[in-house]
């Protein structure tokens, strides 16, 4: 097994890589902004990695990409300033994108909108584990894509929206990170945070991997809306990777 420390710098190796691959990509119309947080927010990224993927996990939950209140925002998945600041305890600068969209300005950790995604995420992991550690002990919270895309109105796109010629390449990074990241971590269940997630991660799991699923936590879901860390923590208990 691998030295704690030494986990840590192979997903944050890994992220660079990834960083740079997706940079080199190009996105037409109607996108018209892309931010990579792992660009501008990389210190508070490294950090989470730094402090949470320094152990191999049993269970990695993977997201789709960064929302614009988010990891946008803080460089951490799902990340809701005050899970990240006050339960984590990662604050740090935070820069800017290159081409900043007007209506998706980022102010990090001043940022005063709610992901509501993340609040619901982190609001179930906090209530049912207590402390931070005692959650990333077992679990790594991860995003396939690391990139925001935005159109000219501010409004989200995401990666499954995008037209073939431009997914292609996508894919082929965000799935070699992807790969990369579960030898590392080496987990019994890898769970899709949606369904998107879950095809990902089916399309390079390895064969003694287990793949589920939970609810993605999105104010989109009218599910999600209807008591998404009920259904979440139900579909978890039925897989048997949690116990009541």
């Amino acid at each position: 097994m691998a030295q704690k420390n030494q986990l840590s710098d192979q997903l944050i190796k890994a992220a660079k890589k990834l960083r740079s691959e997706v940079n080199k990509l190009t996105f037409a119309e109607p996108v018209t902004h892309v931010y990579n947080p792992l660009d501008y927010a990389w210190e508070a990224h490294q950090l989470y990695l730094e402090r949470f993927g320094n152990s191999e996990k049993r269970i990695v939950l993977l997201g789709m990409n960064p929302g614009p209140w988010g990891m946008s925002q803080v460089g951490v998945p799902f990340g809701e300033v005050e899970a990240v600041r006050d339960w984590m305890g990662i604050e740090t600068p935070i820069g800017k994108p290159k081409n900043e969209h007007p209506k998706r300005q980022v102010d990090g950790f001043s940022c005063t909108r709610s992901e509501v995604s993340g609040r619901r995420l982190w609001g179930l992991f906090q209530d049912r584990f207590g402390k931070a550690e005692h959650f990333f002990a077992d679990h790594l919270v991860l995003n396939y894509c690391p990139l925001v895309f935005m159109e000219e109105s501010g409004r989200n796109r995401t990666p499954d929206k995008l037209p073939a010629e431009e997914t292609t390449p996508l894919h082929e990074a965000c799935n070699q990170h992807l790969q990369t990241v579960l030898r590392i971590l080496d987990p019994d269940w890898a769970i899709g945070i949606g369904k998107y997630a879950e095809n990902c991660l089916r399309s390079v799991a390895p064969e003694d991997l287990k793949v589920g699923t939970v609810l993605p936590p999105s104010p989109a879901s009218p599910a999600a809306n209807r008591g998404w860390a009920e259904a979440a923590s139900k579909q978890l208990l039925d897989l048997g990777i949690w116990w009541s």
